[in-house]
């Protein structure tokens, strides 16, 4: 992130450069960074986009770019002509270059709403801060031990037609995040205010139970994850059955396992809840599967 020089304040990440609106800028350029007038910084007023990087190849990205586009038409925001798959996939390139990344990597993408205004933006146009950083391996490795999680008390999710999209707002991830830590937990999970569980701090939530996959539906206020739909598919094509439906504290004390999906890490199985123990074996061969399909994409 560009330095911050006096009469123009910036936003900071622990990054070596970014990209604004396809401009390359290094963290060691006085003067430069994105303005405090940014909507993103005063308002929140955008989405987000997490991509997985395997060998300089953007893993699924054009279901990333549906998804951003299906964002970005839900929060009335406007897109330019150029904003397509390749050119992200150009600027992810430069980025990368420029961050001397290679092997495995994490890109986000933030996107906000462009121009003046208060509560009410005065237009509509759009900014795109993007930045990389490295991931510890290209394809996705299974947690050698469980995660330890459990339901995060103090915030509800109220379920709206923005709700499935990664949205820069996003309070209750960070403190069900920071309860979790405060309690010796590796992550939280995180109820609607009708109770069900949707999701985790970070990751979409799936249940193993006599071998069938249970997963909250979109409706109950839970994240479109990309993952999430790729481990449906798989386990769909594997011969598994799949069902969308409402999670209660309940479920997880039956469940043979428990696992946590999102893009950058894949799956994450669960080892505990409370004093329920979990396996892992259907998760394992989803983590398979799912190597198994990606790599062709990165190889190609």
């Amino acid at each position: 992130m560009g330095g911050r020089s006096p009469g123009q304040p910036g936003l900071t990440l622990g990054v070596q450069n970014i990209l604004l609106n396809g401009q390359l800028i290094s963290s060691s350029s006085e003067g430069q960074g994105i303005p405090a007038t940014n909507r993103a910084f005063l308002f929140a007023d955008g989405i987000f986009e997490t991509i997985r990087i395997a060998k300089g190849t953007p893993i699924f990205l054009d279901e990333h770019f549906q998804r951003l586009r299906e964002g970005l038409k839900a929060h009335r925001i406007q897109a330019p002509l150029g904003f397509t798959p390749a050119s992200i996939a150009n600027d992810i390139a430069a980025l990368l270059k420029a961050e001397g990344l290679h092997e495995g990597a994490r890109v986000r993408m933030t996107l906000s709403r462009s121009g003046a205004g208060f509560y009410t933006p005065e237009e509509n146009g759009l900014d795109v801060v993007m930045t990389a950083q490295a991931v510890d391996s290209v394809e996705y490795v299974l947690n050698d031990k469980g995660l330890s999680t459990d339901i995060y008390p103090e915030m509800k999710c109220t379920p709206n037609h923005l709700s499935k999209f990664k949205n820069i707002a996003s309070n209750i991830y960070v403190q069900s995040g920071l309860w979790a830590k405060e309690n010796g937990l590796e992550s939280a999970l995180i109820q609607n205010d009708r109770m069900g569980i949707i999701e985790s701090t970070a990751s979409n939530l799936f249940l193993v139970s006599n071998g069938v996959l249970y997963t909250p539906g979109l409706d109950s206020g839970a994240t479109a994850g990309i993952m999430r739909a790729q481990v449906i598919n798989l386990a769909l094509s594997s011969g598994m059955k799949v069902y969308e439906c409402n999670l209660t504290p309940q479920n997880l004390l039956v469940a043979d396992e428990v696992f946590l999906t999102n893009v950058v890490q894949g799956l994450q199985w669960v080892g505990s809840y409370r004093t329920k123990r979990y396996f892992n074996a259907a998760t394992s061969e989803l983590v398979r599967l799912l190597n198994t399909l990606v790599r062709p994409i990165y190889k190609a």
